[in-house]
């Protein structure tokens, strides 16, 4: 396996029961990337980001990790992959009845031996990376919806993951909060040496971060495209794909 490689998907096939979702797929993500999974609604885009995460079991292939297979791992050695995983879901994920350090600094609690001053500094501070280092005491519901996904995307931050797995992180944001959570994913991505894995239907938020993907069609139920975003908008292997990245309404519903 090239050196440079940190995931690799082989062979994938996701079922919900007898419902077959997709099928040979396959991929790899190079360290540094950030790395969008594209597709429109209902092609599995959000099944196969969790399957990379464990919370989905492939019906068939497999999700390494460099040289450690993650579906094959042992309950303690998937445990063990996932410290080195964070995770943003669609709509933060936030506890209500927790502060934002509180939210934050559960990771912490649960899976460090810090102690508790060491534990409030951390979490000051990925809060402070993430623009609300003076909410620290506020309540999920007390702060806006890109507020919010801020707060998530520091508490995903919180154990210093080597990769950060995003499931629609602009959906629901008004264009000028999506734009501003793109620039800080991007800058968290350049600061902490941090690899990205993206779900979006998001075109601009696409275009803006990532530079290498793969498009799931809901049709064929497979990957049918890989590389660049702007490289396939530019040379689109086929209808689908150009469609989906022109947004082209009567051939593609998103």
């Amino acid at each position: 396996m090239d050196g440079n490689t940190q995931i690799t998907a082989r062979n994938l096939e996701l079922r919900y029961g007898s419902y077959l979702v997709m099928r040979d797929v396959s991929f790899t993500v190079r360290r540094g990337d950030v790395f969008a999974i594209m597709g429109g609604s209902g092609c599995g885009k959000s099944t196969l980001l969790r399957s990379m995460i464990g919370l989905v079991e492939p019906a068939a292939g497999e999700v390494r990790y460099a040289d450690q297979s993650f579906t094959r791992a042992n309950p303690h050695e998937r445990q063990e992959l996932s410290r080195h995983f964070g995770v943003l879901f669609q709509y933060g994920a936030l506890w209500s009845g927790l502060t934002l350090l509180e939210n934050v600094a559960l990771p912490m609690e649960e899976l460090t031996t810090l102690g508790a001053r060491e534990i409030r500094e951390l979490a000051e501070l990925k809060l402070s990376l993430v623009g609300l280092g003076s909410f620290v005491d506020f309540y999920p519901d007390q702060i806006s919806g890109g507020m919010q996904k801020r707060a998530g995307l520091a508490r995903a931050m919180a154990l210093d993951p080597e990769i950060l797995f995003f499931d629609e992180p602009s959906s629901g944001l008004d264009p000028v909060s999506a734009r501003r959570l793109d620039d800080l994913i991007l800058e968290l991505r350049d600061s902490m040496n941090t690899t990205v894995v993206v779900v979006s239907h998001d075109l601009a938020s696409i275009f803006a971060i990532a530079n290498d993907s793969i498009y799931l069609d809901a049709e064929l139920k497979t990957v049918t495209a890989r590389g660049d975003p702007k490289e396939l908008l530019a040379h689109p292997p086929n209808s689908h794909v150009r469609a989906f990245l022109t947004r082209e309404a009567d051939k593609e519903s998103i």
